[in-house]
This record gives C-alpha cells, sequence and structure tokens, in this order.
C-alpha cells in the first residue's frame, strides 16, 4: 500500500523560507515519480514541483527559481522508502495553499498528468 505523509508547514513571514516533507512509503524508489501540488482557498489544484522515477524535474513557472524539489531513500534499507522534500524560498502570500504530496509509479508525470496516490496535505500560510 503507498502511503503518503506530509509535514513542515506553518506560518511564515512573506520573503521566508519552508521545507516540506513528504514521507513515501510501499513505493520502490527508482521506480516512482513524485510530486507537490497545491491548492487555495477557491482554486483548482495546481502542480508545484515534480520529479519523476528517471530524475527529470519540472517546476510550475509561479515557482521556478524560488522552489526546489529533491528526493533521497536514506531511511529506506529495502528501496521501498522514500522522501521528498519541497524547499520553499522568497514565499510570496500567493504561495499560500494546502500543499500535497503525490505519487505515481513510472516516469512520463508531468506537471498536466493526473496522479493516483495523495497524501493528506499540509498547510502553507504566508503572510505579508
Amino acid at each position: 500500500e503507498v502511503q503518503l505523509v506530509e509535514s513542515g508547514g506553518g506560518s511564515v513571514q512573506a520573503g521566508g523560507s519552508l521545507r516540506l516533507s513528504c514521507a513515501a512509503s510501499g513505493i520502490t524508489y527508482s521506480s516512482y515519480s513524485l510530486g507537490w501540488f497545491r491548492q487555495a482557498p477557491e482554486k483548482e489544484r495546481e502542480a508545484v514541483a515534480i520529479i519523476e522515477s528517471d530524475g527529470t524535474i519540472s517546476y510550475a513557472d509561479s515557482v521556478k527559481g524560488r522552489f526546489t524539489i529533491s528526493k533521497d531513500d536514506a531511511n529506506s534499507r529495502d528501496n521501498t522508502k522514500a522522501t521528498v522534500y519541497l524547499q520553499m524560498n522568497s514565499l510570496k502570500s500567493e504561495d499560500s495553499a494546502m500543499y500535497y504530496c503525490a505519487g505515481a509509479l513510472g516516469a512520463g508525470y508531468g506537471l498536466d498528468t493526473p496522479f493516483p496516490y495523495w497524501g493528506q496535505g499540509t498547510r502553507v500560510t504566508i503572510s505579508s
């Protein structure tokens, strides 16, 4: 069973930084694409950053140069766990949203591709 658990959300002032983490289990580290999405109140969910199983990384234009996605399997002894991070710098009020971690088997999962597995989300609030 694939499980995705986000952490690291919170409230910061504009210009500040946060790092989100997503603990992924029930996956094969090298075979899964993982990504971060967000949804602000009364807005549609949007992709923020994706790291595909082959290492390809994509960012939404709105976060390029400010956000960095990465992943590692340092906590997995058998390649069945991974942690994916989203380092967010120079935060803006428009970055306020619920942030979700998502996973999918294989590559080819870009910013517009539906992901089948989702976490519960972590809230990010940016005050100006």
